[in-house]
């Protein structure tokens, strides 16, 4: 059974509608919910539990990019703290450690988290954060107590090198919806917990920790020298 959260009201419930089309009746629910809404995100968890009686998985892939005067704050708050919030909420609820049997959360992060760029500081400040949250929250001290899988998925769209020289033209094509689809549920069959994933240009997607990991060791041993 499938819970899918979401503030549009209209596209939600037509999803659920297709979904029971293809799946069969009654294996998706659409539950309203502005998940930057403590109290109607939290809510919903519980609408889930009491009618499912349990958690297995939990995504989170709410976002948007507007980096405006108007809207940073909502943002900060759709992609990062909603998020954080909707992962120690799965924690409590799946952790063995709280009499749960674990599962998986699975963080839909972005390139944008593995670049610099001063294209839309707020948003790349947002999703680094994404990452580096679920990266240490995946860390063996806490899976080894919760056995509760945390894994980030970084979406982007393009061959170009991630590492350097980021500008807007970069993310210009999105990856499809299939294509990111089948990257999270790969990843979600392959990853340990902590890991990070990267899906661009519509390739299978990769596990990129080593790769992550060595980059934060670099940054580490300037601290710790």
């Amino acid at each position: 059974h499938i819970a899918v959260l979401d503030i549009n009201e209209q596209a939600g419930k037509a999803l659920e509608n297709e979904l029971n089309a293809k799946l069969g009746a009654k294996r998706v629910k659409f539950l309203p919910c502005d998940v930057s809404n403590d109290d109607q995100l939290l809510s919903c968890f519980k609408a889930v539990v009491d009618d499912q009686g349990y958690l297995d998985v939990v995504i989170n892939n709410a976002a948007i990019m507007n980096d405006s005067l108007r809207t940073y704050r909502k943002e900060i708050l759709l992609n990062l703290t909603a998020l954080v919030t909707s992962t120690l909420e799965s924690m409590a609820i799946m952790g063995k450690d709280k009499g749960g049997k674990g599962g998986t959360v699975i963080n839909i992060s972005s390139v944008a988290s593995l670049c610099q760029s001063p294209i839309f500081p707020i948003y790349f400040g947002t999703k680094s954060a994404v990452t580096q949250f679920s990266n240490c929250i995946g860390m063996n001290e806490y899976y080894s107590k919760t056995g509760v899988r945390v894994v980030s998925v970084c979406f982007g769209a393009t061959e170009t090198p991630l590492l350097n020289n980021c500008t807007l033209e970069h993310f210009n094509n999105d990856v499809i919806t299939e294509s990111a689809a089948q990257g999270v549920v790969d990843a979600f069959k392959l990853a340990e917990s902590g890991s990070t994933w990267l899906s661009t240009s519509n390739r299978p997607v990769r596990d990129i920790t080593a790769t992550v990991q060595k980059a934060y060791g670099i940054l580490s041993e300037l601290v710790f020298q």
